[in-house]
């Protein structure tokens, strides 16, 4: 039976890249909420007018918006079998949503969490820079570029510090996501759908973890 993948991880722990592994090398599609956002943005459906509407007033789209946007995308015929969502569902209330959306489309579900200590997180993110011209990612404690605060290709480039990188900001984003997303994590403990992967490791191995799961 297709599954649906449900990948859960903070802010930093590697959902992203490892969904794009996963559709890189063995084709299952990676279904980003933030992707779908984004495309609404020059979307001209009732759907998206919508929404840009609901974003223009500065207001939260709500989960059952956030849910229709979900089932649009993924009735496309690229989702007909095993698809990775990254980015949904972030709440119980969601959650309990998607499980219409299975049945619907009759798949199973398989939660997957890439467990990274807070502290690794902390650092992963504070330690952050990129270069404006490339967009290399660079971290001063992992990989830290050759000559201080500037691009290794584009030396010429100072390295920028985005904004929610600073430790404040990624301890309030930590800080909610651990609050929001442990009923979520829970409501898939309890019926025995959720994994845990080490995502403190190597990416490889992390996706080697992740793929034998799939």
């Amino acid at each position: 039976m297709s599954k649906i993948i449900v990948l859960i991880g903070a802010p930093g722990a590697g959902k992203g890249t490892q969904a794009r592994l996963l559709f890189e090398r063995r084709g299952i599609p990676q279904i980003s909420t933030g992707d779908i956002f984004r495309e609404m943005k020059n979307a001209d459906t009732p759907l998206a007018r919508n929404i840009r509407q609901i974003m223009s007033e500065g207001k939260l789209i709500s989960d059952e918006l956030t849910f229709r946007v979900v089932q649009e995308r993924t009735s496309r015929e690229d989702c007909k079998g095993t698809f990775v969502l990254d980015g949904f569902p972030r709440t119980r209330n969601q959650a309990v949503m998607l499980e219409q959306l299975a049945a619907d489309q009759g798949k199973e579900i398989e939660a997957i969490e890439i467990d990274v200590p807070i502290k690794s997180l902390e650092r992963r993110m504070t330690g952050r820079r990129s270069c404006s011209k490339c967009g290399e990612i660079f971290n001063i404690y992992f990989k830290p570029p050759k000559n201080d605060e500037v691009c290794d290709l584009h030396p010429e480039v100072k390295l920028t510090h985005r904004e929610d990188d600073y430790e404040e900001k990624v301890l309030v984003r930590l800080a909610t996501y651990k609050e929001q997303t442990a009923p979520l994590l829970d409501y898939f403990r309890e019926s025995a759908r959720l994994k845990r992967v080490n995502g403190d490791a190597p990416v490889e191995q992390i996706f080697e973890e992740v793929s034998r799961l799939v």
